[in-house]
């Protein structure tokens, strides 16, 4: 009895379609894009930078909400958002004032009793600023009144309006004091955020090179187990050396200041990294959004700038 022939191997099919994009390519492809925009908004002017800044931040609140969300929250993310903007806008205008005025400044962070043109509107940018300020937890509270009760929600409606006002401090509010960074008693200058950003990559790039090289001892493994404290002293020793090097950018800024700015980036961004970590991982995230392919979202690539700025802010307000 003769058994049936065995069934003919398949035959290979050219692929069809392109190969698709590896996850390097995309980040090298992505980031040099975000870059170019990124240093292009800060070059051109103070009002590219900040229209470029204020909806980076917008954007970062509605990732953190979006975030808050998942975990069972629900957050006024579209008033939140509309309230960052105004903060924002009012910061950035109470310390560019002098600058689209086109006239010297001798306060840091507040305006004097100048008169005319721009400085007409510093009382209603005031203004805005304290009634936002004065009014956030009732607009807040309010919203959560007019959508009572909510249905298969078990936390407060207070619950939500302090996850709303946690993200307006968390985020909003570092972000709108770049503003207070940048305006110097000669006007909007590019260098200081370039300096600040190039001292934040550095860190980050010599974190992971060192890290990678000699890292051994975790530094919060329960938080963020890729991170070790070789990989920590490598940044700080890189971001410092950046930190010195910067006096070719910012001649007039004495080393001992341009020296403090580069500590508070190594020891305050790893720790605003870490507490962006323990957010993603207390709601089971990998990454707070998806806006540029292979870099997550926003929230991630800015994490460090919510601990640096308020701290470099109050240094200045302390010592000039």
């Amino acid at each position: 009895m003769s058994s049936s022939p065995a069934p003919a191997e398949p035959v290979p099919q050219p692929p069809t379609g392109k190969k698709p994009m590896s996850n390097l390519g995309q980040r090298l492809i992505f980031g040099v894009i975000g870059a170019v925009v990124l240093l292009g908004c800060i070059w051109y002017s103070a009002w590219t930078f900040a229209l470029f800044f204020g909806l980076v931040q917008m954007r970062m609140l509605w990732e953190f909400y979006r975030m808050m969300r998942k975990a069972g929250y629900k957050p006024a993310a579209l008033l939140g958002g509309c309230l960052s903007l105004v903060l924002f806008g009012a910061i950035h205008f109470l310390n560019g004032v002098y600058h689209y005025e086109g006239v010297a400044r001798k306060a840091s962070l507040y305006v004097g009793p100048e008169k005319g043109g721009w400085f007409d509107f510093v009382p209603v940018g005031q203004n805005a600023l304290l009634a936002l300020m004065l009014l956030l937890p009732t607009l807040l509270i309010l919203r959560e009144m007019f959508a009572w009760p909510r249905p298969n929600q078990s936390f407060s409606p207070f619950a939500n309006v302090g996850v709303a006002l946690l993200g307006l401090l968390y985020v909003s509010l570092p972000m709108s004091l770049l503003n207070a960074l940048v305006f110097t008693e000669n006007g909007y200058d590019y260098r200081r955020i370039l300096a600040l950003l190039l001292l934040v990559w550095t860190a980050d790039i010599g974190a992971y090179a060192a890290g990678k090289t000699f890292g051994k001892h975790k530094l919060a493994p329960s938080i963020s187990p890729g991170k070790t404290w070789e990989g920590w002293i490598g940044g700080t020793l890189l971001t410092l050396l950046v930190g010195w090097g910067l006096g070719y950018l910012l001649p007039e800024m004495p080393l001992v200041h341009r020296l403090v700015a580069a500590g508070v980036v190594a020891v305050f961004g790893v720790l605003g990294d870490l507490a962006e970590s323990m957010l993603k991982r207390s709601v089971d995230v990998k990454d707070s959004g998806r806006i540029m392919p292979g870099h997550g979202g926003l929230l991630d690539r800015f994490d460090a700038f919510l601990f640096v700025v308020p701290v470099l802010v109050v240094l200045q307000l302390l010592f000039g």
